[in-house]
C-alpha cells in the first residue's frame, strides 16, 4: 500500500506543472547566461583584434626579421652557438661576471661597513646597494604620512566628506607615476639618487596609505566599542581599538610595497636616478648588450632577494599564506617588473 502511494506522489510531482516551469525557467536563464558570456568574448576578441592592428602588430613583419633576431641574441647572451649543436659555449658567462666585477654590481671594495661617508653597510653591495638603498629610504620617509593619510583617511575615524579630502590626496599622489614624481623634483636636487628616493616617497604616501585605509574600514566593531565603553577618548580608541586589529596587515603591507619600490628605483635609476637602473641605461646607450644582460642578471638577483626576504616573512604574520618558491618568483619577475613601471 505504502508502495502504491509512494509511487503516486512521484508520478504527480513529475507532473507538477510548476516544477515543470521552474525547469524551463532555469534551461532560458542559462541560454540567456551562455548568450550574454558568448556576445562578451566576442566583444573582447572584436577589441583584441582591433587593438594588434593599433599597435601596428600586423605591420611589424616579425616573421621577416625573426633570423636577425636570434643573430642578435648572442648580443646579449654571448653563449649562445646557433651553429653548432647544443648550441651553448660555457665559456661566454665569464663576460658577464667580468663586468659585474669591474662595475661593483655587487661588491663595492671602497664601502666601509662602520664609516657612513663611504655609503656605509648597503653601499658595500655596490651599484645593487645604491638601488636597495633608494626603494629602502623611499619607504621609511614614506611611511609616517602614508600611516596619518591612511587613518585620517577612514570612515570610521573622520566622517564624509572630512575622510574624502584625504582619500583625494592619496587619488592624486597615486595618479602619478613615480617617474613622474622624480621628473617633477628635478628643480630641487637634479637626477640622482636623493629625488629618486623622494620620488618613491611621495609614491609610498599613496599607495601604502590607501592599504591602510583599505584595512581599517574591515576592522571588528566590539574592540571599538569596547574601548569607548571605558571612557577611552578618541586617539586611544583608534590606538587600541582600531589599530591593534591591523597591526599585523599593516606589516605585510609595509614589505610588500618595499619590495614595489626596489623595482621603481631600478626603473628611476634609468632616467638618472643612480644604482643599477643607470648602469643599464649607459650600457644601453653604448649598445654593449653583453653588458646590459649583466646588469639584468643582478637586477633580478636583487629583486628575488628582496621578494624571498619580504614574503617569508610575510608568510610568518600570515598563517594562510605559502611563501613562493625561488622558480616561481623568477618565472614571475618580468610581470610584476611591467607592473612596477606603472606605479
Amino acid at each position: 500500500m505504502s508502495t502504491d502511494t509512494s509511487s503516486e506522489t512521484k508520478t504527480n510531482t513529475e507532473r507538477d506543472p510548476r516544477i515543470e516551469e521552474q525547469f524551463d525557467e532555469i534551461r532560458r536563464s542559462r541560454r540567456i547566461r551562455w548568450l550574454l558570456i558568448a556576445v562578451g568574448v566576442g566583444v573582447v576578441l572584436f577589441f583584441f583584434y582591433n587593438a594588434l592592428y593599433a599597435v601596428e602588430l600586423f605591420q611589424a613583419e616579425l616573421g621577416r626579421y625573426f633570423p636577425n633576431f636570434l643573430n642578435a641574441l648572442t648580443d646579449y647572451f654571448p653563449f649562445l652557438d646557433f651553429s653548432a649543436f647544443p648550441f651553448v659555449d660555457p665559456s661566454g658567462f665569464g663576460q658577464y661576471w667580468a663586468f659585474i666585477e669591474e662595475r661593483n654590481l655587487i661588491f663595492d671594495p671602497d664601502a666601509s661597513l662602520t664609516d657612513p661617508s663611504t655609503g656605509g653597510p648597503l653601499a658595500m653591495f655596490g651599484e645593487a646597494g645604491i638601488t636597495l638603498a633608494m626603494g629602502f629610504a623611499g619607504t621609511l620617509i614614506g611611511f609616517p604620512l602614508a600611516l596619518l593619510f591612511g587613518i585620517l583617511g577612514s570612515e570610521r575615524v573622520l566622517p564624509f566628506p572630512l575622510n574624502f579630502v584625504f582619500r583625494g590626496i592619496m587619488s592624486s599622489i597615486r595618479a602619478i607615476p613615480a617617474l613622474v614624481w622624480a621628473l617633477i623634483y628635478v628643480p630641487l636636487g637634479g637626477l640622482g639618487p636623493a629625488t629618486a628616493t623622494l620620488a618613491i616617497a611621495t609614491d609610498t604616501i599613496g599607495n601604502l596609505g590607501r592599504l591602510y585605509t583599505d584595512e581599517l574600514e574591515e576592522v571588528e566593531d566590539g574592540p571599538i566599542e569596547a574601548m569607548r565603553t571605558t571612557g577611552a577618548n578618541g586617539p586611544q580608541t583608534i590606538t587600541f581599538g582600531m589599530l591593534s586589529q591591523v597591526t599585523t596587515p599593516f606589516i605585510a603591507w609595509t614589505l610588500y610595497i618595499f619590495e614595489i619600490n626596489v623595482r621603481i628605483a631600478v626603473t628611476l635609476g634609468i632616467i638618472g636616478g643612480g644604482g643599477l637602473g643607470r648602469v643599464l641605461s649607459v650600457q644601453q646607450g653604448l649598445l654593449d648588450f653583453t653588458n646590459m644582460m649583466a646588469t639584468i642578471l643582478v637586477i633580478i638577483v636583487l629583486i628575488i632577494s628582496v621578494e624571498m626576504f619580504s614574503q617569508r616573512v610575510r608568510s610568518r604574520l600570515r598563517a594562510d599564506e605559502t611563501p613562493d618558491g625561488f622558480l616561481t618568483l623568477l618565472l614571475g619577475f618580468p610581470r610584476r617588473m611591467a607592473e612596477s613601471l606603472t606605479k
